[in-house]
């Protein structure tokens, strides 16, 4: 059931996405009376279809090819290679009997709505919900780093107060793409002094690798046990729900991160934990399997300094439009590391199996309206780049028509449609290659 609702989610997610960025064309064509033969969610690949109905001269439908969508706009050499009708006299209705500047706004109309989109959905999130944050200047247990903190030389129980120099007064501000794009230096204090960490530009390979919350953590205590798993180490020597971890082979573990680096490094060998239950001290004898964990949860700790801040409908919207502006300008700066070598492709490219994954197997529609509007943001991105079949390839050529006064010929534009069309095709072929041996690998 997990597994459908998972897939229900990413095919209605971007279902939305899809039909809404071709509406961007579609009304673009229709504003400047450019006649549009067609209007499909996913492909009718070889004229499969299940389901079409025609209105006011435009085929309406789904096909069958989950891969996207299109408007079909008369006059116009588009993924559907029809050249049938150019061979004619241009006429009136068609798009390339329109202005340059006509056909660009067209062609921009779906990167258009996208953008719009991506903006209204984090300005509704934003009024509905506001920002929740924890105060990074209150938290007096510090930070706990993970395996990637750890690399570049964060420790346990630091302070990080500055981000190249400026405060940092959210604990999320760590996670952004500030400190996550590399390049950067950290102040911490460690023990009453203040020292400097570099971040380096590569370290979005080890993010890829791992997640962003093995970059630093909230330093929590070390909470009662809430459930152990079945067959799992731990129940075999006799852990219990409710347990409280309070020494491992004799040392103490007043936090979590202590707790799991203790039980980590000793894989393959026996540990003794001291545990209180009931009021009294109990010794556990336990085997650390050679993953490095015993198989228990604990309770979440939550006695952490949050802020929470509410706007209101107006207010929200600038707040909501520079999250969505800065996702998108997060993305390009990935595309910028990938051309510089900095950020290898395979680790940084999702495809829709990875996104389905994101989604997850339960409903959550914060978790998916927030999902949606960085899938829109990154689609307008992508739809920008200047390859032939997408958006930004026609963009591209309508300028250069635009500067040498005159249109590139028929026969160029197809074989660059081709030749687009291929190259989308290598690129959707990796994609999903990458998101499976992703999948295999972990």
């Amino acid at each position: 059931m997990g597994v459908l609702i998972m897939i229900g989610q990413v095919l209605l997610g971007l279902s939305i996405l899809v039909v809404l960025h071709e509406f961007g064309h579609f009304l673009a064509a229709r504003a400047f009376g450019i006649k549009v033969e067609k209007f499909y969610l996913f492909f009718d690949a070889w004229g499969v279809k299940l389901f079409k109905f025609n209105f006011k001269g435009c085929e309406y439908g789904i096909g069958w090819l989950p891969l996207g969508g299109y408007v079909k706009i008369a006059g116009m050499i588009d993924e559907s290679m029809d050249t049938e009708q150019l061979k004619g006299e241009p006429q009136p209705w068609e798009f390339r009997s329109k202005p340059a500047w006509q056909r660009l706004i067209v062609m921009m109309g779906g990167i258009i709505v996208n953008v719009i989109l991506g903006m209204f959905i984090f300005w509704m999130l934003t009024y509905k919900y506001g920002e929740t944050y924890v105060d990074n200047t209150k938290l007096e247990n510090g930070i706990a780093p993970g395996v990637i903190g750890q690399k570049i030389g964060l420790q346990a129980g630091d302070r990080i107060t500055e981000i190249d120099g400026r405060p940092v007064l959210r604990f999320d501000e760590l996670l952004s793409s500030k400190v996550l794009m590399g390049n950067t230096t950290l102040t911490v204090e460690r023990g009453g002094k203040a020292l400097s960490i570099d971040v380096p530009g590569d370290i979005l390979n080890d993010v890829a690798d791992h997640d962003r919350n093995e970059f630093v953590g909230l330093r929590s205590r070390t909470m009662s046990v809430d459930s152990v798993v079945a067959g799992s180490a731990a129940e075999k020597a006799g852990i219990r729900a409710g347990d409280s971890i309070l020494m491992i082979n004799n040392t103490p573990v007043p936090f979590w991160d202590q707790v799991r680096g203790m039980i980590g490094k000793s894989a393959g060998k026996e540990i003794t934990l001291s545990v209180l239950r009931g009021g009294d001290t109990a010794i556990v004898q336990a085997t650390v399997p050679e993953e490095g964990t015993l198989g228990f949860n604990i309770h979440a700790d939550t006695d952490f300094p949050y802020v929470t801040t509410h706007y209101g409908f107006f207010e929200s919207l600038p707040i909501g439009s520079a999250k969505a502006w800065g996702t998108l300008i997060d993305n390009a700066k990935g595309l910028g590391k990938i051309a510089k070598g900095e950020l290898r492709a395979d680790k940084a490219i999702s495809g829709p199996v990875r996104i389905a994954t994101m989604f997850g197997s339960e409903v959550n529609w914060v978790k998916f309206w927030t999902l949606v509007g960085l899938l829109s943001m990154a689609l307008a991105l992508m739809n920008f780049l200047p390859i032939p079949a997408l958006d930004g390839g026609h963009v591209l050529f309508l300028l250069v028509e635009m500067i040498q006064g005159k249109p590139l010929s028929d026969k160029f534009l197809e074989k660059a449609q081709i030749a687009g069309f291929f190259i989308l095709l290598a690129l959707m072929v990796f994609v999903f290659g990458n998101d499976i041996m992703k999948i295999i690998s972990k």
